[in-house]
C-alpha cells in the first residue's frame, strides 16, 4: 500500500509516539505543519518529516527552505562550461529557471549550507593535495549532508600574453621584477591554488605587483592580460583557447557539484543532473579545450579517484 501524503491528528501521533493532544501543542508551539480542511486537521507527510529532522539537535546543517518553484539555483566556481550547460537548461526547460551566483568555491560551500542554493559548484583542493571538497563541505555544512556530483575535470594554470614575452616558463618566474598580474578573488578555488603554488615557489604573494588587483571571474583576468595591464593571471586553459592567450599549466584539477541530500531529487534538480550526460555538453567542452568529461556525472566519495599528477 503507497504512504499516505497527508496524514490524520492520529497518524502523526504514531509517528511521534506521543499521544493525540500533544499534535495540537506541537502545532501551536512548535511549528508543527498543519493545515485544517472540512475542520479536520491535515499534516503534509513531507513537511512532518522535514519538521522532525529540523528538531535533531545535531542534525546537518544545510537549510531545507524552499526555493521558488521551478527555480534552479547555483552558486560557486566560475566556469565556462558550465555557463553553457546552464544556458541549454533554460533553452531546453522554459517552465524552468536556472540561474547561477558566481560567489567562489568557498562561498557556494558556505551558501549550499545556508539553503541558498540546490548546487553549489566546487574545486577546492585539500591539503593533502590528492582530493577536493569533501574538507570544506565538512567543516562549512556538517558530515553527510551533500552528495558530490563530478562535472569535470579541467587543466588550471597561468595566463600568459600571446608570445610568452616574457618567458614565464614556471610559477617561480612570476617573481621576476617588472611583471604585473591580474588575480582571482579570495575564497575563489583557483586564488587558493595560486596561493599554494606561490608558496611553493617561495614567493610572497603580497610583494607581486597586481596580486591585491583581484577579479570575479577566468574571463576577467584574461582581459586583463589581452589588453596588456597585467602579464599573468591564474585561470584555467579553456580561457587562454577562448582569448588567443599563451598558457602555462599548473594542474588537472576536479571540479564538481555539490547538492544538499533533501533536494536531490527535486525535478528540476534531476533534470539538471541528466543534461550532463548529454552530447550537447560534451561538445562544447572538446571545442573550449581543457576539460575532460570522463567522469562527468558521476558521484564522488573521499579518495574515490587517484591523485591527479600521477
Amino acid at each position: 500500500m503507497p504512504e499516505k501524503t497527508f496524514l490524520s491528528t492520529k497518524d502523526v501521533a504514531q509517528f511521534l509516539d506521543v499521544n493525540e493532544k500533544m499534535i495540537y501543542t506541537l502545532v501551536s508551539e512548535k511549528g508543527l505543519p498543519a493545515t485544517k480542511v472540512t475542520g479536520k486537521w491535515l499534516f503534509p507527510r513531507h513537511l512532518v518529516e522535514q519538521w522532525v529532522e529540523s528538531h535533531i539537535p545535531n542534525a546537518a546543517r544545510i537549510s531545507s527552505a524552499p526555493s521558488p518553484q521551478g527555480v534552479l539555483v547555483l552558486a560557486g566556481s566560475h566556469d565556462l562550461l558550465l555557463a553553457r550547460v546552464l544556458r541549454l537548461f533554460n533553452r531546453r526547460y522554459p517552465e524552468h529557471l536556472a540561474v547561477f551566483g558566481n560567489v567562489g568555491s568557498l562561498d557556494g560551500v558556505q551558501a549550499l549550507s545556508r539553503g541558498l542554493c540546490q548546487i553549489a559548484s566546487s574545486h577546492l583542493l585539500q591539503a593533502d593535495e590528492d582530493d577536493y571538497n569533501f574538507e570544506f563541505l565538512i567543516q562549512e555544512a556538517g558530515a553527510e549532508v551533500a552528495a558530490v556530483v563530478n562535472f569535470c575535470r579541467r587543466e588550471q594554470g597561468i595566463l600568459l600574453a600571446k608570445g610568452n614575452p616574457k618567458a614565464i616558463r614556471s610559477v617561480a618566474d612570476l617573481g621576476q621584477s617588472g611583471l604585473r598580474i591580474a588575480n582571482r578573488s579570495t575564497g575563489t578555488g583557483t586564488r587558493l591554488l595560486f596561493d599554494r603554488e606561490l608558496h611553493k615557489a617561495d614567493i610572497d604573494g603580497s610583494q607581486l605587483d597586481g596580486y591585491q588587483r583581484e577579479f570575479g571571474n577566468h574571463s576577467d583576468v584574461a582581459l586583463e592580460v589581452l589588453m596588456g595591464r597585467a602579464d599573468a593571471a591564474p585561470a584555467i586553459r579553456a580561457v587562454a583557447n577562448v582569448f588567443g592567450l599563451d598558457f602555462l599549466p599548473v594542474r588537472w584539477e576536479r571540479y564538481d557539484l555539490l547538492i544538499a541530500k533533501q533536494r536531490f531529487f527535486q525535478p528540476d534538480v534531476q533534470l539538471f543532473l541528466n543534461l550532463l550526460h548529454d552530447d550537447a555538453v560534451r561538445m562544447p567542452a572538446e571545442q573550449l579545450g581543457g576539460y575532460d568529461l570522463s567522469s562527468c556525472g558521476r558521484m564522488m566519495f573521499p579518495d574515490s579517484i587517484p591523485n591527479e599528477d600521477s
